[in-house]
């Protein structure tokens, strides 16, 4: 009669960390703000978001080296910068509902063209 093979458990999504706490590393927050700020408001959003991207992507090597530490600093740093993207690219959104509900650039552009007319009397 034949033993059956040992049950095995299922390996762990994420490596043993220490105190058991896993760290998040917010690559999937830092590419939604980069591409938000890509799209909805403007380029100086996208800048920390490529850098919440570069933290949030040392976050993993240093678990796979074990390096606990360097992996809280670095998902430390790619939260920090994940939340200045967030809030330039809610800044910037604010300010395109603006521009738009007071007529754009055009009517910015219009009322100084006014007022230079009205210097040159």
């Amino acid at each position: 009669m034949s033993t059956p093979p040992p049950v095995m458990p299922p390996p762990s999504p994420m490596p043993p960390q220490a105190g058991g706490v896993p760290t998040p590393n917010y690559m999937v927050w830092a590419i939604i703000v980069t591409i938000a700020s890509l799209c909805f408001c403007c380029i100086v959003g996208t800048v920390p978001g490529i850098v919440g991207i570069v933290f949030a992507s040392k976050v993993n090597s240093a678990l796979d080296r074990g390096d606990f530490a360097e992996a809280k600093r670095s998902s430390d740093s790619a939260r920090l910068w994940c939340w200045i993207a967030t809030g330039l690219c809610a800044l910037g959104l604010l300010i395109n509902i603006g521009m738009m509900a007071t007529g754009g650039m055009a009517s910015y552009t219009e009322r100084l063209q006014q007022i230079e007319r009205m210097q040159g009397r």
